[in-house]
C-alpha cells in the first residue's frame, strides 16, 4: 500500500500464515547495511527533503505528525531509532519509510483519512519497516545488491515525491536475477509491517480497525478506477485477503471506541488550505464547508485559517469566533487567534494571549515558535531569545527555532551569534555546506568577540570533520573565486 522500499516493487502480501523471524543484533543483514550506514542514509534523505522543499512548511502540522509518530514509537516492539517525520506537499495518498528513521507522510494521506486511527495505521506500518530493518534484510537476501545500489534507490524514492515513475524505475535496478525470491521476501515484510503496525497502534490507544478501514477504502478505489488506476494502487495493490487479515488481527485486540478527535479535524482542515491551488481557492472551498449542513468546528477553523492565509484577518476573526467560544483553551485555536490579533494591529492583546498559551503548553514547539515570531515582530528580541532558549521541546527541536534565534541576535546587533545560529539552522536541515558558509561568514567579521570567534571556530572544526573532501574543495574554490578567505 505505502511507498516503502519493501513495498514499492509492486508486491502485495501473501494470504495465509507466514512465519516471521524478527531481526537480532549481529544478524547477516548487518553485513550488507549496518545500523551506522542506515543512520547515514537517513541523514542524507532527510537533508534532501529539506533542501528540495518537499515538506509542507507548517510548524503546527509538522508538530502534529511528530506527536502521532512518537506516540506510536513509544509502544513499538523495539527501542525506536531517531525518528524524523515529514509531511510532504503531495496530494496523492502515500507514505514511505527510510532506514535511519525517516518517515514521509504525503499531505494526501491526511486529506483522505476520515479519522486519526486510519492515519495511525499507515504510520504504524511504516515505522515497522524501519524498526524491523526491512531494507537491510532485503538487500542481504538479494545477491546482486550492495550499499551503493540501495542508496541510489533511496535517492530515487525522494525524487519520487514528484514522480512515482522515477521510483519504480530505480527499484528495478535492485531486482535480482531470482526475481520471484525477492518478491516473496517483500510480501513477508509487508505482512510483518501490517502485523506489528496494527498491534502498535492498538497499544498507543488508537482503534485497530483503522488499518482495515483504510485498506478497504483503497480496495474500493481500485474497483472504481478500473483501467485508469492511480499509480499508488497499480504499484501497491490491496486485496481482500489483506483486508480480512487486518480485520482478523483487530478483532483479537482490545476494542477501542474513540470520540471524534478535534485536533485531527483542525489539522485536516489546515491541510486542505495549505494544499489548495491558491489562497482564494482555499477560501472558496472552506467557505462552502463551513456553511454546509454538517459543518463542524474543523470546517469553521479551516475557513478562518483560509481567510487569514488570504490576507483577510478581520474577516477571519469573525469566522473563528464560534470555534473560540466552543474551545477556548484548544492550542491551535488560540494560536490562530493570536496571529489574527497581530495581523489586525492588536499587538498587546496578541502577546498576552501568546504568553498565556505558551505557559499552558510549555513544551509545544508551535506555541513557542509563534510566540517568538510575535515578539520579534514587536521588536522584543531579548524576550524572544529567552523564550526560545528556555524551551524544552516534546518532540525534538524544529530547525525554525535556530532561524528565530538568529533573527533575535540580529535585532540585538549580536552578529557573531546570529551567524552561529544560522549555522545551526542549516545543520539541523542537513545542509553541512551552507552551515560551514555561515560559520565562515561569521569568522570574517572583525566586530565579533574572542568568545564568539572561539565558538564559531569550534563549530567549523566539527563541520570540517563531517563534510566530504570533494565538497570542501568545491567550497574553497567558490570562496577563492568570490575573493573570500576560507
Amino acid at each position: 500500500m505505502m511507498l516503502t522500499v519493501a513495498a514499492a516493487a509492486g508486491a502485495q502480501p501473501a494470504s495465509g500464515n507466514i512465519a516471521v523471524e524478527l531481526p537480532e543484533m549481529g544478524e547477516p543483514a548487518d553485513l550488507t547495511l549496518s545500523p551506522a550506514q542506515e543512520a547515514r542514509i537517513g541523514d542524507e534523505v532527510a537533508a534532501e527533503l529539506y533542501q528540495g522543499n518537499y515538506q509542507v512548511d507548517d510548524v503546527e502540522l509538522t508538530d502534529y505528525i511528530n506527536s502521532m509518530g512518537w506516540r506510536l514509537a513509544a509502544k513499538g516492539s523495539v527501542t525506536p531509532p531517531k525518528f524524523r517525520f515529514f509531511v510532504l506537499g503531495d496530494p496523492r495518498i502515500n507514505a514511505f519509510a527510510v532506514p535511519g528513521g525517516v518517515i514521509g507522510v504525503n499531505a494526501g494521506l491526511l486529506l483522505y483519512a476520515d479519522n486519526e486511527s486510519e492515519l495511525a495505521g499507515v504510520m504504524g506500518h511504516e515505522q515497522a519497516h524501519v524498526t524491523q530493518r526491512h531494507l537491510a534484510r532485503t538487500a542481504n537476501d538479494t545477491s546482486t545488491a550492495n550499499v551503493a545500489t540501495w542508496a541510489a534507490i533511496l535517492a530515487a524514492i525522494v525524487a519520487g515525491a514528484a514522480s512515482p515513475d522515477v521510483v519504480l524505475g530505480a527499484l528495478a535496478i535492485g531486482q535480482s536475477v531470482n526475481n520471484q525470491r525477492e518478491i516473496n521476501y517483500t510480501r513477508a515484510h509487508e505482512q510483518e509491517a501490517d502485523r506489528i503496525g496494527i498491534r502498535t497502534m492498538s497499544e498507543a490507544g488508537y482503534d485497530p480497525e483503522g488499518m482495515a478501514t483504510f485498506f478497504g477504502k483503497l480496495e474500493q478505489q481500485s474497483r472504481l478506477y478500473n483501467s485508469q488506476l492511480p499509480d499508488i494502487l497499480r504499484s501497491h495493490p490491496v486485496n481482500t485477503s489483506r483486508i480480512s487479515e487486518a480485520r482478523a488481527r483487530a478483532a483479537l485486540l482490545p476494542k477501542v471506541t474513540l470520540k471524534p478527535n478535534l485536533e485531527f479535524a483542525l489539522m485536516k482542515a489546515r491541510t486542505i488550505v495549505l494544499m489548495a491551488n491558491s489562497p482564494s481557492a482555499a477560501v472558496d472551498e472552506m467557505g462552502l464547508r463551513a456553511r454546509g449542513r454538517d459543518a463542524g468546528l474543523g470546517d469553521q477553523y479551516g475557513y478562518a485559517f483560509a481567510l487569514f492565509n488570504a490576507g483577510r484577518a478581520s474577516e477571519a476573526i469573525d469566522a473563528l469566533a464560534p470555534v473560540l467560544a466552543a474551545q477556548p483553551k484548544q492550542l491551535n485555536v488560540n494560536l490562530l487567534q493570536g496571529q489574527l490579533l497581530m495581523a489586525t494591529g492588536k499587538q498587546a492583546e496578541a502577546l498576552a494571549l501568546f504568553d498565556k498559551t505558551t505557559k499552558l503548553n510549555p513544551r509545544s514547539s508551535p506555541a513557542v515558535i509563534l510566540h517568538a515570531r510575535a515578539l520579534l515582530e514587536a521588536k522584543k528580541p531579548l524576550e524572544a531569545r529567552q523564550l526560545l532558549l528556555a524551551h524544552d521541546p516534546a518532540h525534538g527541536e524544529l530547525p525554525e527555532m535556530y532561524h528565530l534565534l538568529s533573527e533575535a541576535s540580529s535585532q540585538l546587533n549580536n552578529v557573531g551569534d546570529a551567524q552561529f545560529e544560522m549555522s545551526n539552522y542549516e545543520l539541523a536541515r542537513g545542509d553541512l555546506r551552507s552551515a560551514l558558509t555561515q560559520v565562515d561568514a561569521g569568522l570574517r567579521l572583525a566586530s565579533i568577540s574572542d568568545q564568539e570567534r572561539l565558538r564559531l571556530q569550534a563549530q567549523r572544526d566539527q563541520l570540517i570533520s563531517r563534510i566530504p573532501r570533494r565538497v570542501l574543495a568545491d567550497l574553497a574554490r567558490d570562496q577563492r573565486r568570490l575573493g573570500l578567505a576560507p
